[in-house]
């Protein structure tokens, strides 16, 4: 059996419990589906997607807004419909993930494109399929979009992503709205850049874009953000060029090891008052919530395979790796790790470093945790719902986990194991010597 001492039974995530000394999603056992498909399996709870949704649903009630979830968070075609089919757009980065976004059944007009890199052909794509809006990341981004819209004969929305010089107090890595990051227009060129684009011929602005980060657990940097976009929006339109929308992008964190963000709706109350303080109450707004959507929706089953005790390090080897949850060995992420079974009796826990089979040093999901465990037993990682499956690899040819969606009782296959064959399928063998 196993224990933890990582996560008490009190303290789990909304749609998740213990009954008879089982992890329970929604109304299903996880013992169940690790039995039934394998592991490493990614599960999903529909309730608790939907329940993050309603949160910032209820936070713009009666408000002229568009809410497109950013689907590099997690691009599953289950978890897409889902969201679409709850009233959603899709914000997406790539040419790929519009694909997928048409596949899931969007409206193309509930498209976003965000991005630094657009290329031509993804520019004509989008344009072909009639997104939405593009959010504009470079003067030299937004004069390649103008002549492949001119080519076409068409003429591209466009919003230019502002970026502020805001620190959103997150992790490097996924912070996006400081002058030393990639994204967006340096705040102090932006006036000029509506200008030009306003003076295009395929060109047509329809708002203005900021996003600052990501994993964002204080409402201080999206005020201070949001003060500067008003700024700039009055600035613009004295200039003579309508903002129609105002995005304020996503970022907002989950709890992951005791995290206090603000809840959603709570966070757009207070962005909403200095809005409407400003004169802009009136104005449509445009958002793309990400991990908050789907982040505490999914965990990680995984096996115990081998117990190593060391001198120094005690290391709990399991069937989950690095090319299944990158985020630990990219971000020093921490996950909890919680078992799918109760202990029958109070049993001594051990700390252990939880690795995987990868053979690189790097490949841990999380180290100092205390468990009283035993090989063949199952652990649940956590918080697992997003940039765990969309960011996953096939290195050391391991292939992809399954993936499930809960609803009550009621479970779906939404991704089959990915087999060696289907790795091999794209690859071709030299010809015989």
């Amino acid at each position: 059996m196993t224990t933890t001492s990582d996560l008490p039974a009190a303290d789990l995530l909304p749609f998740f419990a213990y009954r008879d000394q089982q992890l329970v999603m929604e109304g299903v056992p996880l013992e169940r589906l690790a039995h039934e498909h394998g592991t490493p399996l990614f599960v999903y709870s529909k309730a608790a997607m939907l329940s993050a949704l309603a949160a910032y649903q209820r936070g713009l009630k009666g408000r002229p807004h568009l809410i497109c979830y950013a689907m590099k968070a997690n691009s599953s075609l289950a978890i897409l419909q889902t969201l679409v089919r709850a009233g959603c757009g899709l914000d997406i980065v790539s040419g790929g993930e519009l694909e997928r976004a048409l596949a899931a059944g969007v409206e193309p007009s509930k498209v976003i494109f965000s991005g630094v890199g657009k290329t031509r052909a993804e520019m004509r794509q989008a344009l072909t399929a009639g997104i939405g809006c593009f959010n504009v990341e470079s003067r030299a981004e937004l004069d390649v979009l103008n002549e492949v819209a001119h080519d076409m004969g068409r003429r591209a929305p466009v919003s230019v992503r502002v970026n502020p010089n805001v620190d959103a107090q997150t992790h490097p890595y996924i912070s996006t709205g400081l002058k030393g990051n990639k994204f967006g227009i340096a705040h102090e060129d932006v006036i000029d850049t509506y200008v030009h684009a306003a003076a295009c011929d395929g060109l047509r602005v329809v708002g203005i874009d900021c996003h600052i980060g990501s994993q964002i657990t204080q409402t201080g940097p999206y005020l201070d953000a949001m003060d500067r976009v008003l700024d700039l929006v009055e600035a613009i339109e004295a200039r003579g060029v309508a903002i129609e929308h105002i995005d304020f992008g996503g970022g907002l964190g989950i709890d992951y090891q005791g995290d206090t963000p603000p809840e959603a709706d709570a966070l757009w109350s207070q962005l909403l008052q200095r809005m409407e303080a400003r004169g802009y109450g009136d104005r449509k707004i445009y958002i793309e919530p990400g991990r908050s959507l789907v982040g505490n929706a999914g965990v990680c089953l995984t096996e115990v395979l081998y117990l190593k005790p060391g001198e120094h390090k005690n290391f709990l080897i399991v069937d989950a790796a690095m090319n299944d949850l990158p985020r630990p060995a990219m971000y020093q992420a921490f996950h909890r790790i919680v078992p799918v079974a109760q202990p029958q009796t109070e049993e001594q826990a051990t700390t252990w470093d939880v690795v995987g089979p990868v053979c690189e040093s790097g490949d841990w999901l999380g180290r100092d945790r205390a468990l009283s465990v035993r090989a063949g037993d199952l652990l649940a990682v956590m918080s697992a719902g997003a940039y765990c499956m969309s960011m996953a690899s096939n290195y050391n040819t391991r292939g992809r986990a399954a993936e499930v969606l809960v609803d009550g009782t009621r479970s779906t296959l939404i991704r089959e194991r990915e087999t060696p064959a289907d790795q091999f399928r794209t690859e071709r063998m030299l010809p015989a010597a």
